[in-house]
């Protein structure tokens, strides 16, 4: 596990999708090591697809993020997809849910939560 707090250009996080995690957190009772699991997965009608858990704690060879007072596990893998990725939450008149910016994607889909390299 590879911990690092200066994360400024890896992951960031908007004050409403920091609070909707740390929700999420205390809804799921875990303490401790708990925080968030954001992983790039095969998949989604663009070819990857974003993943995102609440997890007890980190895998051993996880890269852990401190991002606003989240901690945030990355697997080897999604970490090159990830590097400067911006994490919202929002709501409207269609639903809510998490959305997703990321400068390494070169195209989507209209889900946004699927994304081509």
């Amino acid at each position: 596990m590879r911990y690092q707090e200066d994360v400024s250009a890896m992951v960031t996080m908007t004050s409403s999708a920091t609070e909707k995690v740390q929700d999420f957190i205390q809804e799921h009772g875990v303490e401790g090591e708990a925080g968030l699991r954001l992983a790039v997965l095969p998949g989604g009608c663009s070819g990857f697809q974003y993943g995102l858990n609440i997890e007890d704690g980190p895998e051993a060879d996880d890269e852990v993020l401190d991002v606003n007072g989240v901690k945030v596990f990355m697997d080897a893998f999604s970490t090159q997809y990830l590097e400067g990725v911006e994490i919202d939450y929002v709501t409207s008149m269609m639903g809510q849910g998490f959305t997703f910016q990321n400068p390494k994607a070169s195209g989507g889909c209209g889900c946004g939560s699927s994304f081509t390299v």
